[in-house]
């Protein structure tokens, strides 16, 4: 099966002035929620038990591995859902996760992970990619590689874009592994934000919110760039220099 559905060409300036607007939607929305609850997103990290820092990593390596199986299994049985829907969803599950505490957050972990997954997933084929082919499989996994919400620099995060990884027996797992860390640095934040007292279960409902909604509007740069590089017959890589060129100008 192709992993793409062939669409007619686009206006390259219009198509990145697009996917600059999703990539400066993208950011914002989390430090903006837990200033409105009277939160920090600098030292969120340190609000976290020692032990829990440093098994953040391995963890969300283990649920990514798991996420990656079950993202795509499950889109045999749910199709996917409209983006607004995705975000309900996720927002419901940090809500629970965040009424428990930090036990309750830690178990909401891979559940949510496998969310994001799905919400990427269904950008990737709203964009007309098939999302059971491997490379598709391996860009949704990239996505997680940009910096989180509480991180987020208008501009300055487009690197993961431009990272080549050869598609090889072992390349998710080697993916995996390299994006963990980030992504880990990001799931601490929003874990610590679930630890507040008392508003631990708005805090997780605001964090899940904001995640899902970062990380599809992430998925959409991804995936964009990715469909104007074959509509327009033009490398990507070029096409990220030129969308850093339109970030880097706009926050000048």
């Amino acid at each position: 099966m192709h992993d793409i559905i062939t669409r007619p060409l686009l206006d390259t300036d219009t198509e990145l002035d697009r996917i600059a607007k999703h990539y400066r939607s993208a950011g914002g929305a989390g430090v903006q929620m837990l200033n409105a609850l009277g939160g920090k997103a600098e030292g969120l990290l340190d609000q976290l038990p020692a032990n829990v820092r440093d098994g953040l990593t391995g963890a969300t390596e283990r649920a990514l591995r798991l996420s990656v199986q079950a993202a795509q299994g499950s889109r045999r049985a749910v199709p996917d859902q409209n983006e607004w829907v995705n975000a309900a969803v996720t927002t419901a599950m940090g809500a629970a996760g965040g009424f428990g505490g930090l036990p309750g957050a830690l178990v909401e972990l891979p559940a949510t992970t496998t969310m994001l997954l799905r919400a990427i997933q269904g950008v990737a084929a709203g964009t007309g990619f098939d999302p059971a082919t491997e490379s598709v499989q391996f860009d949704c996994v990239r996505v997680f590689s940009a910096a989180g919400p509480l991180d987020f620099d208008d501009g300055a995060d487009l690197g993961f874009l431009s990272a080549r990884m050869t598609l090889t027996g072992g390349a998710m797992q080697k993916l995996i592994a390299t994006v963990a860390p980030k992504l880990a640095t990001a799931l601490g934040q929003k874990l610590a934000a679930q630890t507040v007292p008392i508003l631990g279960a708005v805090a997780g409902a605001g964090t899940n919110f904001a995640y899902t909604r970062y990380y599809q509007q992430i998925a959409h740069v991804q995936f964009g760039l990715r469909r104007l590089a074959v509509d327009a017959d033009l490398p990507q890589d070029e096409l990220v220099l030129r969308l850093r060129s339109r970030m880097s100008d706009q926050i000048s």
